[in-house]
C-alpha cells in the first residue's frame, strides 16, 4: 500500500467508528496533514529538509540548524506575496505573545492556516514544524491535531476545529546566526520554537487534548497518557507524610501561566525534590521529560541536565483525588522549569497543559550573535 493510501485507510477508518461524515476539502487536508504519522511505530520518513535533530534549548549543533533553516525558508518559498505576508512577521513583532490553545474563533492566530494552503504548501509547512521538534514531539502535535478532529460534529464545522484551522507564523527571517522563531498552533496547541544559531529554546508551550483518547487505525491514541500516568505514578508512590506536603486542595484548578500570562510570577508550593526518595525523584525526572522531549534528542538531555541540575530545588504539587482516571491538577515548578497539567469542565476528557522557563520564555536569554 503506498503511503497516501495507508493515511486514508487509517483516516477514513476512525471517521468510521465515530459516524462522522467530513466535507471532502477537509478530507483531503487531513490526507496530507493529520495523518502522516499513523502510529507512533510508523514514522513518515523525512525528507532532506527535515533534521533528525534541531537546536537544543542550551547547546544545539550547526548542522541541525542549517536544517531547520531550510525547511523553514522552503516553506517560505512555496507562498505568493499575499501569504508569505502573513506568514513572515518581524522577530520583536507585539504580535508574537498573541497565541491561544483557545478555539481560533474566539483568538485570532498569527500566520495562514493549513486550510488556506495548496497540498504541497501545507507538506512544506508541516516539514518546517517537524524540522525543529524531536520525532515524538512531532507525532504529539500530529496526535493533539487529530484529537481536534474529533470534535468535527457538524457540517458547518462553526468553531472550526480540526487540523485546516492550525496556524504557522515564523517571526524574523530564518537564520543560521540570527534569531528567529516558529510558532504553530490552534485549538489546543501553541508551540513556540525560538532559534538563535545553534541554540534554541521550546517554552513557552501549551499541549492540550479534547478528548483525551481516540481512536485511530483501530488503535487507542492518548495524547497526553505518559503526562498523566506518570503523575499518579508520583503522587501515588509518595507516603503519608510526603502527601500531606504535596496535595494543596482537594478539587482541581486551572492553568495559572498559561496563554496570555507572560511575565506572571507565582510561588512555587508542594513537596521539594529535596524531600523524595531516589526512586520517585526518577519518576519527576520522568514526568518532566514528557515535556522536554517535545525537542530533539540532544537537546532534550541537554534541558533536562538544566532542570536536574536544579531539581532539589523543584517542587511537586497536587490538587484533587490521587486515584488515576480522576481529575487532577498538578505543577511542578523549579527555577528553570514550570509546567502545569489543568483537566477542564472537572472530567478527564479535556486537558490542558503549560511549560514554562522562567528564565528563558521566548529565548530570551540566548546568547546573541
Amino acid at each position: 500500500m503506498t503511503e497516501s493510501r495507508s493515511q486514508m485507510s487509517s483516516y477514513e477508518g476512525t471517521r468510521r467508528k465515530r459516524g462522522v461524515k467530513l466535507l471532502p476539502a477537509l478530507g483531503a487536508i487531513l490526507l496530507v496533514g493529520f495523518s502522516l504519522y499513523a502510529s507512533r511505530a510508523a514514522v513518515r520518513p523525512a525528507n532532506p529538509a527535515r533534521p533528525s535533530q534541531a537546536g537544543g534549548e542550551a547547546k544545539g549543533d550547526d548542522k541541525a540548524t542549517a536544517k531547520a533553516v531550510a525547511a523553514a525558508n522552503a516553506f517560505l518559498e512555496t507562498l505568493d506575496a499575499k501569504q508569505r505576508d502573513k506568514v513572515l512577521l518581524a522577530y520583536d513583532s507585539a504580535k508574537k505573545p498573541s497565541w491561544s490553545n483557545l478555539p481560533v474563533t474566539m483568538v485570532p492566530r498569527n500566520g495562514v492556516a493549513l486550510g488556506e494552503l495548496t497540498k504541497a504548501q501545507r507538506a512544506a509547512a508541516l516539514d518546517a514544524v517537524a524540522a525543529v521538534l524531536s520525532k515524538q514531539g512531532y507525532q504529539k502535535v500530529i496526535d493533539i491535531m487529530n484529537a481536534d478532529d474529533q470534535l468535527v460534529t457538524d457540517k458547518g464545522n462553526k468553531m472550526r476545529f480540526g487540523t485546516p484551522n492550525f496556524f504557522l507564523a515564523i517571526f524574523g527571517k530564518p537564520s543560521a546566526t540570527q534569531p528567529w522563531m516558529l510558532q504553530f498552533g490552534g485549538h489546543h496547541l501553541g508551540i513556540n520554537v525560538t532559534v538563535v544559531g545553534k541554540d534554541a529554546a521550546i517554552t513557552p508551550t501549551h499541549t492540550g487534548t479534547q478528548p483525551n483518547s481516540f481512536l485511530r487505525d483501530g488503535k487507542t491514541v492518548r495524547p497526553l497518557g505518559p503526562e498523566n500516568d506518570l503523575a499518579f505514578k508520583l503522587v501515588n508512590l509518595l507516603d503519608a507524610k510526603q502527601k500531606a506536603q504535596a496535595i494543596r486542595g482537594a478539587k482541581p484548578r486551572n492553568l495559572a501561566l498559561g496563554p496570555g500570562q507572560d511575565g506572571k510570577t507565582i510561588p512555587p508550593e508542594g513537596i521539594k525534590a529535596a524531600a523524595l526518595t531516589e526512586a520517585q525523584r526518577g519518576v519527576l525526572v520522568d514526568l518532566i521529560a514528557a515535556w522536554v522531549t517535545i525537542l530533539p534528542e540532544k537537546a532534550a538531555a541537554d534541558r533536562m541536565a538544566e532542570i536536574k541540575g536544579k531539581l532539589e530545588e523543584t517542587y511537586f504539587a497536587w490538587y484533587g483525588p490521587t486515584a488515576n482516571g480522576s481529575a487532577a491538577y498538578y505543577r511542578v515548578q523549579g527555577p528553570r522549569v514550570v509546567i502545569e497539567y489543568a483537566p477542564q469542565q472537572g472530567g478527564t476528557d479535556h486537558i490542558h497543559t503549560i511549560i514554562r522557563d522562567p528564565a528563558n520564555d521566548y529565548g530570551k536569554q540566548l546568547p546573541r550573535p
